[in-house]
């Protein structure tokens, strides 16, 4: 890809060109940690326990004018002739005087139980409880709820108590103490489009269905929606790449048609690095603001999943056609266990994506963690899909071993090399090693912000003001890509005075021309380094 503008742009330019990006990262963080609030919320609601004795498919609300017949203890006289099965526990979403906002994009819903500890009723093992789930929708506070989704459960119930088992057996004063249990996921709906939402659920009694579950005193309900305030930035930042990606992608592919030889494997994976991220641009969520599209979730992982692909190929293809000879360049075929492998990768993650929130655009309650055997299967999936990524990188590290270990050697090695041709490889080095280096930074930066996320609380205290970590991470990362494959694209995008000259009158071609052919290069084949001599068309090696 010779005279590409990384190679013509002087150093001075490269250096603003740089610091421009810098400012404009920096901003993104900024823009995440100061003005997007927290990127989620989450809120703890107590389910009211509803009296159903008739048993019927009726909506209990927890308040309101017509509120549900309620117990406030288990312990009250009233609720001691009450049958297990007449206990419906309900939850009102959002609180009294507020209401959802298709601005939260997504809901969802994790239940935690109150469980004391009774000594003759105690949890068991590897215990199961079974939920009869059911969710309506209302837009006003005075129409009927109607039925949105119903659904029988399972979910493995994990406690622990604080005091050994053998005490247990020996002494009742830890009665009324509550174990810990873990929380358990109940529900994931990928769109609010309604105000406001009811959740009814039962915890079905016979002689196979919850036996072991120990004395259930109460359930909370934890409620997860993305802010609005958050919205409305991510949607910001899209509407603005959006353009610009595309423009710029369109640049890029009209300088390649301009070129008198067809375009070769690198040009055309950059080409293909733009659309996928003119892909993951689209902001489809000003529709969704307007359409109860649940399947959103998917799509948004569709097109991380997409841009992912796409640019672990590219840092493949790129080391390999700055590291190959000229027998191998521009095939894709040479990368087929690579790229292979990224797809093996992609297409696991796909299953394990589609086994979850696919299911969830029919039954949001449904959870592969569910079952033994669908834990297992998920834990396989991710774990094969984890190996091929290490192996791919293991293989990425070794290319860019190779590459900087050649391109280091390549100018002290041949003293015979014209001075403006050394300078000019000198030059393409260093704009080469830029290149990386600002590739390994982006690489380390996500992931440095993803351990600070990790372990942070989600915001910090400076002074008068309070930066979101969280939504800082979110921002930055994705600003940060944005700018990376931009970067990419101008970069490498044919130089429009190197178009100039080859358009020009062959006589005056300038001494770095005449030396093209005979270019001198490193590689790294399987037999390691190999000297090869390209003079006047002719190819020998040593």
């Amino acid at each position: 890809m010779a005279g590409t503008i990384i190679e013509n742009m002087s150093t001075k330019k490269l250096v603003f060109f740089g610091f421009f990006i810098l400012v404009l990262q920096v901003l993104f963080i900024m823009v995440g940690a100061l003005i997007a609030p927290s990127p989620t919320s989450a809120i703890r609601y107590l389910a009211t326990k509803c009296i159903n004795r008739h048993r019927a498919r009726a909506w209990l609300v927890p308040w309101g004018s017509n509120r549900c017949q309620q117990i406030h203890s288990f312990d009250e006289p009233l609720a001691k002739t009450l049958d297990p099965n007449d206990i419906v526990f309900a939850v009102h979403i959002p609180l009294p005087n507020k209401e959802m906002s298709p601005w939260f994009q997504y809901m969802l819903a994790v239940l935690q139980f109150d469980i004391a500890f009774k000594m003759i009723n105690q949890i068991e093992d590897d215990a199961i409880i079974t939920i009869d789930a059911g969710l309506a929708y209302r837009d006003d506070l005075i129409s009927e709820w109607t039925t949105k989704f119903h659904s029988v459960e399972q979910r493995p119930l994990r406690c622990i108590f604080a005091v050994s088992k053998s005490i247990l057996l020996q002494t009742y004063k830890n009665e009324g103490r509550f174990y810990h249990c873990d929380p358990i996921p109940l529900m994931e709906l990928g769109s609010v489009a309604h105000k406001y939402f009811l959740i009814n659920l039962r915890l079905p009694v016979n002689d196979t269905l919850n036996i072991g579950i120990g004395e259930i005193k109460d359930i909370h309900l934890v409620g997860i929606h993305q802010n609005g305030g958050f919205t409305r930035v991510w949607i910001s930042m899209k509407t603005m790449f959006s353009p610009w990606i595309f423009v710029a992608t369109v640049w890029y592919w009209h300088r390649i048609s301009l070129m008198a030889r067809h375009p070769v494997l690198l040009e055309k994976v950059i080409f293909a690095l733009g659309i996928s991220v003119m892909f993951l641009n689209v902001p489809v969520e000003w529709l969704s603001l307007g359409f109860e599209w649940t399947w959103m979730l998917l799509f948004e992982d569709a097109q991380q999943g997409v841009f992912y692909y796409t640019l672990f190929c590219f840092w493949i293809i790129f080391c390999g056609e700055h590291l190959m000879d000229q027998s191998q360049r521009n095939r894709l075929s040479v990368y087929w266990w690579q790229v292979g492998l990224v797809m093996f990768s992609s297409s696991i993650l796909l299953i394990f994506d589609l086994s979850e929130r696919g299911v969830h655009l029919t039954n949001p309650f449904y959870s592969v963690w569910a079952s033994e055997i669908g834990t297992k299967v998920a834990i396989t999936f991710v774990i094969v899909a984890g190996i091929s990524v290490c192996l791919y990188f293991l293989s990425l590290c070794g290319m860019v071993h190779c590459v900087f270990r050649n391109i280091d050697g390549k100018i002290n090695k041949f003293p015979e090399m014209p001075e403006a041709r050394r300078l000019r490889y000198k030059g393409i080095v260093f704009r080469f090693k830029f290149f990386m280096l600002a590739t390994l930074a982006c690489a380390a930066m996500t992931v440095i912000f993803f351990i600070l996320n990790q372990v942070s609380e989600g915001h910090w205290h400076w002074g008068d003001h309070t930066l979101q970590v969280h939504s800082a991470f979110l921002t930055g990362t994705y600003g940060m890509w944005n700018l990376y494959v931009f970067t990419v694209i101008f970069l490498y995008a044919p130089s429009h005075n190197y178009n100039k000259r080859k358009s020009g009158d062959g006589q005056q071609t300038d001494v770095l021309e005449k030396a093209e052919s005979q270019e001198t290069q490193l590689t790294c084949g399987e037999h390691g380094p190999t000297k090869t001599y390209r003079i006047t068309g002719k190819v020998t090696e040593e």
